[in-house]
C-alpha cells in the first residue's frame, strides 16, 4: 500500500537520487522504529507479568481464591517475558508465524487463559487479552491481528460454555458478553493495524520528503559555493547569517570566516554594504549599487551589489536580506571575451582594409626611392619601408591571434643567439626609450640558441619592458632583464621590475585579451606575449621576487635550447651557481632544479 501511495506524487530530478541512495537509508531507519516499537511492547509484557506475579502472589497468600499453582505460572511468565527482551532480536513477522512470535503472543494468550479459568472471586482477566492483540496488529499483519482475535473469542465462547447451563438466563448473558468482547476485540485488532500501516505509510513518505530535501539542500549549496557571484544572507541587524566563498574572497581576501559572525557595520570599509541593506529594509523592494571595498593598500574591489528580501508564505517580508556580489572586473573579463570573438569576425575585413593601404604605400615608397638621389632622402625612404615592413607584421600577428595556430612541432623557427638577441633589442628599446640608468641588462646563457622568430622575440621582449616601465619606479635598475640557463635544456628570459604589487583580482587575468588595469592600453600586450610564446614551445608565468632586497615584479620566459645546444646549456649551469646570489637562477614551480650532468 505504501507503493501505492508513493507513486501518486509527481517524479522529481531528485527521483533517480532518492532511489539510488534513499532506499537503503528508508529500510534501516523502517528496522530501528519497528525495533524500538517492538521493545516497547516487551517491556509493557515485561510490566504487566510483573503485575500478575505480586498479584496473584497477594492472592495466595490471603486466601481469597486461586491455586498456588497459578503463582508458579505467573513466574514463568515473567521469566520469558525477562528473556525475550534481553536476549531475542526483533524479527518482522510479515504473514508467517514464527518461533519468536508464538514464544510471545501464544505464551500471553496461554497465561491469561489459565489465569481466566482458574479465577476465584471478582477478579476479570479479560481486559489483558487486549495486549496479544495489540501486539499483534501494530507489529504484525491484518491476516494475523484477526486471527489472535478470533483465538481469543473462541477460547471465550468455550469458557462462557463451560461456566454455565445452556439455554438459561445466565448462559444467554454470557454469551452475549462473550460476543460482545470478540466484536471489540476484531475492531481493535483492525483499526490498531489500519492505523498502524497508515503511519508506516506517511514515515516512509516523510522519509522519502526529508532525503529530497536533503538531496535538494545540498545541491543548492555545491550551486551556491561553486558560484562566482558573492552570495550573502543578511538580517535587519546587519548580521551576516550565511556566505559563499566567493562573497568571502571579496570582502576579505584569502582570509576565511567559517564559525565566525559577521556585522557589516563592524568595518567602514563594508559601510556602503549596511547602508544599502538598511535601505532596502526601510523601502521594501530590491535595490542595485557599485560600491567599492578597499581590503588593503594594495586591493581594491569594485562590486555591483544586488539586494533581495525574502518572504514567507504570507507574502510578508521574513526579515531576511539576500545580498548578490559580483566582481566589476569578471565582467570586464566577459566583455573582453566578446571583444575577442568579435575582432575574430572582423579579421577578414581589417586584413583588407589595412593591408591595402599598406601595400599603396609600400609601393609609392619604392617609387619615390628610385627617384630620390640624396642621403638624407634616401635614409626617409628606408624608415618608410622599415615602419611600412613592421605594421604588416603587426597586422599578421593580431590575425594570427584570430586564426587557428599551427602546431608547435609544424612550425620551423630559426634559431638565434639568446644572449646576442636579448642585448641588440635592449640597446634599441633603450635609445627609444629615455631613462637613463633604469634597464639592466645581465646576459649568462652564454652562447646557446633558442628556437624562436628574431622579430617576435623583439615583440615579446619590448612589451614586456613596455610593461614594466609603466609600473617601475624609474631609480636607478628598476629594471632588470636577465638570462641564464634553467634545467638541462632550457633557457629562461626574466624581465622584473620594482613596480607595486598586483592585485589578486588583476593576476588572474593577466593574460587575458583586451584586459588593463589603463584605461589607455589596449590590453593585448600580455595576451599576445602568450600567444607568441606557445607558438615557440615556450612558457610564461608571473611571480612576485626579491632583487637586492626590493621587492618587485617578474616576468619569467622558459624557453627550450635547440637540439644542437643542449650540450652547451649543461655546461651553463656550473656557471650559473656560480653567479652572486641576485643573478642566480630562481626556480619556479614545476622547474627541475639545475643540474649538471
Amino acid at each position: 500500500m505504501a507503493h501505492d501511495d508513493s507513486s501518486q506524487f509527481a517524479p522529481s530530478w531528485l527521483s533517480a537520487l532518492d532511489i539510488q541512495g534513499s532506499s537503503t537509508r528508508s529500510q534501516a531507519k523502517r528496522v530501528r522504529s519497528f525495533s524500538r516499537l517492538w521493545r516497547a511492547f516487551m517491556r509493557a509484557r515485561v510490566f504487566i507479568a510483573g503485575v500478575l506475579l505480586l498479584l496473584q502472589a497477594f492472592v495466595v497468600l490471603t486466601g481469597s481464591g486461586g491455586p498456588p499453582w497459578l503463582v508458579a505460572v505467573c513466574a514463568v511468565h515473567l521469566s520469558a517475558s525477562i528473556a525475550v527482551l534481553v536476549w531475542w532480536r526483533p524479527v518482522q513477522p510479515g504473514y508467517s508465524f514464527r518461533l519468536q512470535w508464538l514464544l510471545t503472543i501464544g505464551v500471553d494468550l496461554l497465561v491469561f487463559a489459565l489465569l481466566q479459568s482458574f479465577q476465584q472471586g471478582g477478579i476479570n482477566y479479560t481486559p489483558l487479552f487486549a495486549l496479544p492483540v495489540l501486539l499483534a496488529s501494530i507489529l504484525g499483519s491484518l491476516v494475523f491481528a484477526l486471527g489472535t482475535a478470533a483465538l481469543i473469542t473462541l477460547y471465550l465462547l468455550v469458557e462462557a460454555s463451560l461456566s454455565a447451563p445452556l439455554l438459561t438466563d445466565v448462559s444467554t448473558a454470557r454469551f452475549l458478553q462473550t460476543g460482545l468482547t470478540g466484536t471489540g476485540f476484531f475492531l481493535v485488532a483492525f483499526l490498531a493495524n489500519q492505523l498502524a500501516a497508515r503511519l508506516a505509510r506517511e514515515e516512509a513518505v516523510a522519509q522519502s520528503s526529508q532525503a529530497a530535501a536533503r538531496s535538494q539542500a545540498q545541491v543548492n549549496e555545491l550551486v551556491i559555493e561553486g558560484l562566482t557571484e558573492g552570495v550573502l544572507v543578511v538580517d535587519q541587524h546587519g548580521m551576516v547569517r550565511n556566505t559563499n566563498p566567493a562573497a568571502q574572497a571579496m570582502l576579505m581576501g584569502q582570509r576565511q570566516m567559517q564559525g565566525t559572525k559577521l556585522l557589516l557595520s563592524a568595518r567602514d570599509n563594508w559601510a556602503g554594504l549596511f547602508n544599502l541593506v538598511n535601505e532596502t529594509f526601510v523601502v521594501g523592494h530590491p535595490l542595485e549599487s557599485e560600491l567599492t571595498i578597499e581590503l588593503d593598500d594594495h586591493t581594491t574591489h569594485r562590486l555591483h551589489a544586488r539586494t533581495r528580501l525574502t518572504q514567507d508564505s504570507s507574502g510578508q517580508a521574513a526579515g531576511l536580506c539576500v545580498l548578490f556580489l559580483e566582481d566589476l572586473r569578471e565582467v570586464e573579463a566577459r566583455v573582453r571575451t566578446e571583444k575577442l570573438a568579435s575582432m575574430g569576425r572582423m579579421s577578414a575585413a581589417v586584413a583588407h582594409e589595412i593591408r591595402n593601404p599598406l601595400s599603396a604605400i609600400t609601393q609609392a615608397n619604392a617609387l619615390l626611392d628610385e627617384e630620390v638621389k640624396d642621403a638624407g632622402q634616401k635614409r626617409l625612404t628606408r624608415m618608410i619601408d622599415q615602419n611600412a615592413q613592421r605594421l604588416s607584421r603587426i597586422v599578421d600577428d593580431i590575425l594570427n591571434v584570430a586564426r587557428v595556430r599551427p602546431e608547435p612541432a609544424s612550425l620551423q623557427a630559426p634559431s638565434l643567439p639568446l644572449d646576442q638577441t636579448v642585448r641588440q633589442i635592449t640597446h634599441e628599446w633603450s635609445r627609444q626609450n629615455p631613462a637613463p640608468g633604469v634597464l639592466s641588462v645581465h646576459t649568462h646563457a652564454g652562447g646557446v640558441q633558442v628556437g624562436f622568430d628574431p622579430d617576435h622575440l623583439r615583440r615579446l621582449l619590448v612589451n614586456l619592458l613596455d610593461n614594466a616601465l609603466r609600473h617601475a619606479s624609474r631609480q636607478a635598475a628598476s629594471i632588470r632583464v636577465i638570462t641564464q640557463p634553467s634545467g638541462p635544456d632550457r633557457c629562461r628570459l626574466s624581465v622584473w621590475s620594482d613596480g607595486k604589487p598586483l592585485e589578486t583580482s588583476v593576476r588572474r587575468h593577466l593574460f587575458e585579451p583586451f584586459f588593463s588595469s589603463e584605461s589607455r592600453s589596449s590590453g593585448l600586450g600580455l595576451y599576445i606575449c602568450r600567444e607568441l610564446c606557445e607558438r615557440y614551445g615556450a612558457e610564461i608565468t608571473y611571480q612576485r621576487s626579491a632583487l637586492d632586497q626590493r621587492e618587485g615584479n617578474e616576468f619569467l620566459v622558459l624557453m627550450p635550447a635547440t637540439e644542437g645546444q643542449r650540450a652547451p646549456v649543461q655546461q651553463n649551469l656550473a656557471y650559473a651557481e656560480s653567479l652572486p646570489p641576485i643573478m642566480r637562477p630562481r626556480r619556479t614551480r614545476g622547474e627541475p632544479p639545475p643540474t649538471n650532468r
